[in-house]
């Protein structure tokens, strides 16, 4: 792990598909930002989910949708590499362009407690803390695993606080508990799928976008 020489900050990384963003995601990422003391938190669509089939709204809507969610919000940005680049959006390849760019300043591959059980079945996922730190925000009271391969590697890597993640560019798993807003992007569409509105589960601007173009009827 090496030491961090920027000082500037942690940059914090929260991929997805956003299909839509919502509320939820964007709890997430500010409470983060807060508790890790991130200087910005960019927000990375995936084009091509390894994991999934095709999405049910078009790239370029999960963009604006993004865009629009993010706009207004200081220390939030939206970073497109991984429509710039063909083929399934693999983190392991848009961490490794990242580090490319920023050189010796941390990075933070902000992650859910789903999205972290399933860290063994990601492409080349053993690599990930070789370029980035892994944050994992979970409900109070989850159990963290004791053995496999994540409990090894959370004996091997784990921080105890955020300092760690300042000071070394990589390499280290900290664990912390956020606010969790039960909204499933899942059931969102269903139920933008039955016409219903979405007021109150994304921001209005995200809304605006979804009834105007009717991309999950």
């Amino acid at each position: 792990m090496a030491g961090a020489t920027a000082t500037s900050g942690p940059i914090g990384i929260f991929g997805g598909t956003f299909d839509p963003i919502h509320f939820g995601h964007l709890r997430t990422a500010l409470e983060l930002r807060e508790i890790l003391g991130l200087a910005e938190v960019r927000f990375i669509p995936c084009r091509v989910p390894p994991h999934r089939d095709a999405l049910p709204s078009a790239g370029a809507l999960r963009l604006d949708m993004v865009r629009a969610a993010v706009g207004e919000e200081d220390g939030f940005s939206v970073d497109e590499r991984e429509f710039e680049r063909p083929g399934p959006s693999y983190s392991i390849d848009t961490l490794t362009s990242l580090r490319a760019e920023v050189g010796p300043r941390p990075l933070c591959l902000l992650l859910g407690m789903d999205a972290f059980l399933g860290l063994p079945t990601w492409h080349r996922w053993t690599e990930l803390l070789d370029v980035a730190h892994v944050v994992v925000a979970h409900r109070p009271g989850w159990v963290m695993p004791a053995d496999g391969p994540l409990g090894k590697l959370l004996a091997q890597r784990r921080a105890d606080t955020p300092k760690p993640l300042h000071e070394d560019t990589h390499g280290r798993v900290f664990v912390t508990a956020v606010t969790q807003l039960e909204i499933s992007a899942t059931d969102l569409r269903g139920a933008l799928a039955r016409g219903n509105d979405p007021r109150y589960l994304v921001p209005d601007v995200v809304r605006e976008i979804i009834m105007r173009s009717g991309c999950y009827r």
